[in-house]
């Protein structure tokens, strides 16, 4: 059974304004440890592409915080929201904290679909409730 379903579009040059603006600090607010590391590594081989998956994360935890209908309330956070990808290329969220606490509290579990563009990124997140 669907819980809830969220979509984001992000406008790209947005994000790259509030880095020009913040710098890293922007980054490490919205992105977990390990994203913030691939986020690094990307940007230092090609700026624009980590200006992208920078846009997507921002586009996806929104899709999602929207999906779980809490937005940007406890216990979701940017930091606790990870999008990791799967050896096959698929995107998959991964909790930390309170959020997956809160989350497997309620047997849930959630689909993401991530996308960008020179100037959008946007995602889908569909949540849905597990059969016990």
């Amino acid at each position: 059974m669907i819980y809830g379903i969220g979509t984001d579009i992000c406008d790209v040059r947005r994000i790259r304004a509030s880095l020009g603006r913040h710098g890293d600090r922007f980054a490490s607010k919205i992105l977990s440890d390990a994203e913030f590391a691939t986020w690094k590594a990307r940007s230092e081989r090609w700026p624009e592409r980590g200006l992208r998956y920078l846009a997507t994360r921002f586009s996806a935890k929104e899709a999602f915080s929207k999906a779980i209908g809490l937005g940007m309330t406890h216990p979701m956070s940017w930091r606790r929201c990870e999008v990791a990808t799967l050896p096959g290329g698929k995107p998959t969220l991964v909790l930390h904290g309170e959020l997956k606490v809160w989350f497997e509290a309620r047997h849930l579990s959630a689909h993401i679909s991530v996308t960008d563009e020179t100037d959008y990124a946007a995602s889908f997140c569909t949540v849905e409730i597990l059969d016990r």
